[in-house]
């Protein structure tokens, strides 16, 4: 199996987290995620994003069940705009990003941009 790109496995579960009704164990996020990660791995990327105070963990029994602490748009919003920030060109960014959108991703940023200003 192919590596993930740094970062990309901390949004998947991230998202994984924003996606449960629940509070969720490490093995259920690892059934939740794409690909053959090591439970391992999906515990280290949980202590991690509990250090980052991006999760929360609670003790049941022997094992923690964590939920997610922060807002998940907000958090991606932020990500995206600190890349587009450091970008040398971010017209050019901006534009390639939205050539790649689907047509519903296009729609929904379409029907934000005419929103008025809250």
């Amino acid at each position: 199996m192919p590596r993930r790109p740094l970062g990309q496995l901390e949004a998947e579960v991230l998202a994984a987290l924003a996606d449960a009704d629940g509070p969720v164990s490490t093995a259920d996020l690892q059934a939740r995620i794409p690909g053959d990660c090591a439970y391992t791995t999906i515990n280290t990327i949980l202590f991690r994003l509990h250090a980052k105070q991006l999760v929360t963990r609670d003790r049941e029994g022997r094992h923690f069940l964590y939920r997610l602490a922060v807002d998940e748009s907000r958090l991606v919003a932020d990500r995206m705009h600190d890349h587009l920030r450091l970008a040398s060109d971010p017209s050019t960014v901006l534009s390639r990003f939205v050539q790649n959108l689907s047509s519903d991703e296009e729609q929904a940023l379409r029907a934000v941009l005419r929103r008025p200003e809250v």
